[in-house]
């Protein structure tokens, strides 16, 4: 089959007929679905607009049409935060755009999978999802998991179709599925909308786990609102009941009891929570961490152990071979990355290739036996991989050696892919010199089916002799941070794989440099500093991974995975606290491991990238796969993905966590102190006004339902993006905390306390002691409580630290709003919205006593703080 695919002008075509492959999304909710939940979901609108309707049934048409200002603002902020919150998320989905292989013009290119048309030719490996549905033209041991469709997660066989076209399900294989071992090359014939997977997208759920926090959250919001509306009624009685009855004094009070129950409802506990925990996403997302679940990011922050892939992980993944092993001596080999610049060197002498009889079979046998393909970039000799790093590094090696596979005559027959168990490759290969068998993979596999090797001056039997040597410099190399792979070769006269790798002729091995990324060794103290166990998993040898750990600065004892065979889950369970490396580890050993420490009551969070990590990766609390070189099927049941691979996104992202986590605590309780403070000063004042010659009540519906739009709900938005603290990772983790301990709840219900007291304070002494007109002293104590709160604010920033000028611009965003707060202050007292409002523009005399009072609750907190470093009242941990 000629392996043209389409061609430009025919792409075009298509995509005019058909359009992009995209499966429509039935959970992006439109505006209007956000603005109508809104506004059926908010029981505070409910609330306000019987309010309205008792304004307008009174006459009161002016306090009615500030309520209906009042209702807008809250539908339209709701409605803001919400509908940006779900853009966020929403755009975390397109940030890992799938990449398909296909065949266009003759040559293979990366493309995104949306852009596949009808007629492409993909080319699917092991691992891989598949992007449309399509005709099976070639495969090689294929394997699919169909599971999305037919629910059934029994691998299925799959065979190419002898005419190349549909004839029945076998030699087709479906978009959504993935290919779980082999390869093959298939034609699209369906995308998007029109594939099986299309067709029944809208009876698939996307809905998301749901988010612990967020019943948390709602719990507290269910408790509030029972206290709100027993105190709101507690005062309308006492108001009622200590002045002459009248229809005007009960639908005032009725006013006032509805505006303070709504005032003391944490309406925005739910919007303030999806704020908090996009916005947490979306700069995880900038950090290249991808959240896939957002129920996990409370889980992040809770996280005891991290158990992580070497290989491109903690290591850079670009590899570079560094040493070739042949004919019993090491050579050299110069250049780094993928640039095909270098030398072959024995004893820092340049080798000429051409007299190298053992080291050209190697080269050959590395070019031949290999998936990946590397085109120049335009550059001399840099090159773009198209397929795995350790595959490239080989061809690499190869066009340093000026062997390229386009300069080789052959026609590759048959075939046994790599997968993690077998750890070998190999081909049957048509060449112009006969038919031959080229293997390559895990030295100390490899080895066991070799019955020869290869020499300069001829093939001989390979004797324990000979291979106590070449283990010997396999030894030397890993202990040098180099992994190995090794290669075979054997001529044959059939085309059966029933004896592939049997009697194979030995040729030599490379070792390849993988360096640690330099950010790991400091990410990995923290870890450790912070209480987080941290844990290496690597398909290679002891020697190699002890090497990369004492770089990394892990310590701790070794596992082979020939011993973990031998532990059940129980047993391992007992000694896995003191392991820090596995090694020679297999897919499966994963599982158990993540079981093992489970058991002990670990919150585990897994790295993986390949097809058999998906059930390690499931079972992990936080499952992490990876963006760059991972497989579809560990991206589709990871929680987390990272898009640079990197260890150190992984720290972050606990870092992040933890923040949230924190955020939400600092939120949750500030808004609940300023809830607490109102309901105290209105039933208070009820009950002090026979004895001072109070009005009641001493704030107003208006003036109650300004504070908790503006002084309220607007820091407390903004407490909830408060940037990480620099000593966030020096706690030991939590785990399944509550949002309100003991500590924190004395701690808010003091500053309610303290906010209500000083309040009162400052009515008493406006107009008892000062002899202010009872609005001039109701203005002053309002403007008090709204400087006490948006000091108050600056208190919740941090539990343990003191406020200070430098605390103002820790969080920009509730300064911002700060600023904001003021301005509206200011406007509802020397605008004509004081008729609204009822308050009055207030002298030096009154905003310095305001002032005083708001400097008050910082007094009192810093001393708290300096207090509670000393005796540890209250156990606050790192806020």
């Amino acid at each position: 089959m000629e392996k043209r695919g389409l061609t430009d002008k025919e792409v075009q075509k298509k995509f005019k007929e058909y359009g992009y492959n995209e499966i429509k999304e039935t959970s992006l909710t439109s505006p209007l679905k956000i603005l109508l939940r809104q506004i059926k979901n908010n029981v505070v609108i409910y609330l306000l607009v019987v309010a309205v309707i008792i304004s307008f049934f009174v006459g009161k048409s002016i306090t009615a049409y500030a309520l209906l200002a009042v209702i807008s603002l809250v539908i339209i902020t709701g409605f803001y935060q919400e509908y940006r919150a779900e853009k966020v998320i929403n755009s975390l989905k397109n940030m890992l755009m799938p990449i398909s292989i296909v065949i266009r013009n003759g040559k293979e290119i990366e493309i995104s999978s949306k852009e596949i048309v009808p007629g492409d030719l993909i080319i699917l490996r092991n691992g891989e999802k598949i992007p449309a549905d399509c005709i099976i033209l070639e495969e090689k041991d294929l394997y699919v998991n169909e599971s999305v469709l037919t629910g059934e997660s029994k691998e299925v066989k799959k065979i190419a179709s002898i005419k190349g076209k549909e004839d029945n399900d076998e030699n087709m294989v479906f978009m959504g599925c993935f290919v779980v071992n082999g390869k093959c090359i298939a034609k699209a014939i369906d995308t998007g909308m029109n594939t099986k997977f299309g067709k029944i997208a809208g009876m698939i759920s996307t809905a998301e786990k749901e988010l612990p926090l967020q019943n948390k959250v709602n719990n507290i919001a269910k408790f509030m609102i029972v206290v709100a509306i027993f105190f709101s009624i507690l005062t309308g009685i006492s108001i009622l009941f200590s002045k002459p009855f009248s229809e005007n004094l009960f639908l005032d009070t009725l006013i006032l009891v509805i505006a303070l129950a709504v005032s003391a409802f944490p309406e925005g506990f739910p919007v303030v929570l999806t704020t908090s925990l996009s916005s947490g996403a979306y700069r995880m997302a900038k950090h290249n961490a991808i959240v896939n679940r957002m129920s996990i990011i409370e889980t992040l922050g809770e996280t005891t152990v991290i158990c992580s892939d070497k290989t491109g992980t903690i290591t850079k993944g670009e590899m570079t071979v560094k040493k070739v092993f042949e004919d019993n001596r090491l050579i050299d080999v110069t250049g780094t990355g993928y640039e095909g610049n270098g030398d072959f060197l024995f004893n820092n002498k340049k080798i000429e290739l051409k007299k190298e009889r053992v080291l050209n079979d190697l080269v050959k046998c590395a070019v031949l036996c290999n998936d990946s393909k590397i085109e120049r970039t335009g550059e001399d000799k840099i090159f773009h991989i198209t397929g795995t790093p350790t595959e490239a590094s080989l061809l690499v090696m190869s066009a340093k050696a000026d062997v390229y596979s386009e300069d080789i005559s052959y026609k590759r027959v048959e075939e046994i892919p790599f997968n993690s168990e077998r750890k070998i490759m190999s081909v049957l290969c048509k060449t112009e010199n006969g038919n031959f068998v080229y293997s390559k993979g895990a030295l100390e596999v490899l080895l066991k089916r070799c019955k020869y090797i290869q020499r300069n001056d001829g093939v001989f039997t390979l004797t324990e002799r000979d291979k106590k040597r070449i283990l010997n410099y396999n030894k030397e190399m890993t202990s040098d941070c180099l992994r190995t792979l090794a290669f075979a070769y054997k001529p044959v006269k059939s085309f059966s794989k029933d004896h592939f790798e049997e009697n194979l002729i030995f040729i030599g091995f490379v070792g390849l440099e993988d360096p640690p990324r330099e950010e790991v060794e400091e990410a990995i103290h923290l870890c450790l500093k912070s209480g987080i166990k941290v844990k290496m998993i690597t398909g290679d040898n002891k020697e190699t991974a002890l090497s990369i750990a004492k770089r990394i600065g892990l310590n701790g004892k070794v596992m082979e995975g020939e011993e973990l065979d031998k532990l059940t889950e129980e047993e391992l369970s007992k000694v896995v606290s003191q392991i820090s490396i596995f090694a020679r580890v297999r897919p499966e050993h994963k599982l158990k491991i993540v079981k093992a420490l489970k058991l002990n009551g670990e919150i585990v969070t897994m790295t993986g990238d390949g097809v058999n990590d998906a059930p390690a990766l499931k079972e992990a609390h936080i499952g992490v796969a990876m963006g760059k070189n991972g497989t579809d099927v560990s991206r589709s049941v990871a929680d987390l993905t990272l898009r640079d691979d990197n260890f150190a996104t992984i720290v972050y992202a606990i870092k992040e966590g933890r923040t949230i986590f924190k955020n939400i605590r600092k939120f949750v309780s500030y808004q609940l102190s300023c809830n607490w403070a109102e309901l105290i000063i209105l039933f208070i004042g009820v009950l002090l006004s026979p004895f001072f010659g109070w009005q009641i009540p001493l704030l107003l519906a208006l003036q109650i339902l300004f504070m908790n739009l503006i002084t309220d709900d607007l820091p407390a938005i903004t407490l909830a993006v408060t940037p990480q603290s620099k000593d966030v990772m020096e706690e030991k983790p939590r785990k399944k905390k509550e949002i309100l301990n003991k500590s924190i709840i004395i701690w808010f219900a003091i500053a309610g306390l303290s906010m209500a007291i000083i309040t009162l304070g400052v009515f008493y002494i406006s107009f008892n002691l000062f002899k202010m007109d009872f609005i001039t002293a109701r203005t002053t104590a309002f403007a008090s409580l709204i400087l006490l709160e948006l000091a108050n604010a600056y208190n919740f920033i941090s539990f343990r630290h003191k406020v200070n000028f430098g605390t103002l611009l820790v969080n920009k965003y509730l300064f911002i709003a700060s600023l904001m707060s003021i301005f509206a202050t200011l406007l509802i007292f020397y605008t004509p919205l004081n008729k609204v409002f009822e308050t009055t523009p207030l002298g030096l005399v009154s905003w310095g006593i305001a002032i005083i009072a708001s400097l008050m609750i910082i007094i009192i907190f810093n001393i708290l703080k300096k207090l509670n470093e000393k005796r540890e009242f209250f156990k606050l941990e790192h806020f």
